[in-house]
């Protein structure tokens, strides 16, 4: 099993930056293709990016595209969120997810395929 914690929400303005860390317990965490999701309120989840084991695969919404940029470092167990040119319309709760898998370089986009969830770290982005 994993845990994972995220961390480095908040409140910016739209056009800012902010960076996201997804922390996970264990010592298989390139195990696991990693991902990132958001919630709004009143909407269900939906896919922002992923990573492959290995961190040479990645795959992102095309909302965020060009705009943010996922990695992960795997000798800290830790997966990585950057967002810039943020907009309003990117104001949710972001989650982590892991799924394990036996292949490097396979990502993952679909909410029910992931077994591990984080608590999830709220964004704002103001107008």
């Amino acid at each position: 099993q994993v845990q994972l914690v995220e961390s480095g929400g908040g409140l910016v303005q739209a056009g800012g930056s902010l960076r996201l860390s997804c922390a996970a317990s264990g010592r298989t965490f390139n195990s696991y293709t990693m991902g990132w999701f958001r919630q709004a309120p009143g909407k269900e989840r939906e896919f922002v990016a992923a990573v492959s084991r290995s961190g040479g695969n990645t795959r992102y919404a095309d909302s965020v595209k060009g705009r943010f940029t996922i990695s992960r470092d795997n000798a800290k167990n830790t997966m990585y969120l950057e967002m810039n040119s943020l907009k309003p319309e990117d104001t949710a709760v972001y989650h982590c997810a892991a799924r394990r898998t036996m292949y490097a370089l396979a990502v993952t986009t679909t909410v029910n395929e992931y077994n591990y969830w984080g608590q999830g770290t709220q964004v704002t982005v103001s107008s």
